[in-house]
């Protein structure tokens, strides 16, 4: 089965005038219970707006950035928790997320984060994480395309450091078993059913013909006339970094034709999902926006530190 963490869908500074004070608070298991869609409805009223407009700028200049920071925001929330810790650039104390084998030349989009953070510390200084930024982002990215709209629980901190072995270990490979997946998945406390409906994320962008080679060339529970439509750019050797979309019909539009163009089926237990969601699009829609929620609670380990970056590069 194909893996959204290692498709390529085709995927940030600030300058401040004045000091500001931040006050570093200790993530946990608490700050789940502190997520709410109005943790900013007093303090930054006008930041939906703000990203927003900055992923409506964005998405306008290339379509595939949409796909490229919903894959950055689960590239982030399976390394500690939903804590921008990807966005970091790799300093002297610590080696940052970006370099890690499935973030290398693949992650993409983080100018329009920065872009987006630049505006929004204009409006409210000091006050927005990057992390939840990246949340608002990922979901606008998705609604802009087609995709459904839901309301982003807030209130998550930026990490003070990042973990590019993590980022190794957490992030599934290209050639993930089915049972691999799910035991990652689970892992990070999402069932099965949810892995499934995040791996439709695949219907937006683009994918590295490295990354999914094996599959046309070798797997048999891929439809036939697909892998023969991808083999035409992906050569059994060579064009490694060749572009394609998993999803034939509409590689632009957020929608279930992932699951009609890369039907999975090897007897395996998530088959009869695979098919429900091939044909139910309503019924994709719901449960990948609940794994979106689900999977945007996941919050750093206890003793984490954390703060309100005010450039989503470096540590304040």
């Amino acid at each position: 089965m194909a893996t959204l963490f290692t498709s390529r869908p085709s995927t940030a500074s600030l300058a401040l005038a004045a000091v500001v004070l931040v006050v570093a608070l200790t993530a946990g298991a608490a700050d789940a219970q502190r997520l709410s869609p109005n943790f900013y409805s007093k303090t930054c009223p006008n930041l939906a707006t703000i990203v927003r407009q900055g992923m409506a700028s964005a998405v306008a200049t290339e379509k595939r950035m949409g796909a490229s920071i919903l894959r950055m925001f689960f590239h982030d929330c399976f390394v500690n928790g939903c804590d921008g810790s990807i966005l970091l650039d790799d300093t002297s104390s610590f080696t940052g997320e970006k370099g890690a084998g499935p973030n290398a030349n693949s992650v993409r989009g983080f100018e329009v984060i920065d872009a987006i953070k630049t505006k929004v510390e204009a409006s409210c200084k000091a006050t927005v994480s990057c992390a939840d930024i990246l949340a608002l982002a990922a979901r606008d990215g998705v609604n802009l395309l087609g995709g459904p709209n839901w309301s982003v629980p807030l209130g998550r901190k930026d990490s003070r450091t990042a973990s590019q072995s993590l980022a190794n270990s957490n992030l599934p490979g290209p050639g993930s078993s089915l049972a691999t997946l799910i035991s990652m998945f689970g892992n990070q406390g999402l069932s099965a059913r949810d892995m499934t409906a995040l791996s439709g994320a695949h219907t937006i962008g683009r994918a590295q013909c490295q990354f999914f080679r094996t599959r046309i060339y070798t797997e048999s529970n891929v439809n036939a006339s697909f892998a023969q439509l991808r083999q035409q750019t992906c050569p059994r050797s060579g064009g490694d970094s060749n572009l394609a979309p998993f999803d034939v019909q509409t590689p632009d539009g957020f929608d279930n034709a992932y699951y009609q163009n890369l039907i999975l089926f090897s007897g395996g237990s998530q088959d009869a999902l695979v098919r429900q969601y091939s044909t139910n699009a309503a019924r994709f829609s719901a449960d990948f926006v609940s794994a979106m929620i689900k999977m945007g609670n996941l919050m750093p380990s206890s003793g984490t530190p954390t703060e309100v970056r005010l450039n989503c590069r470096k540590v304040n």
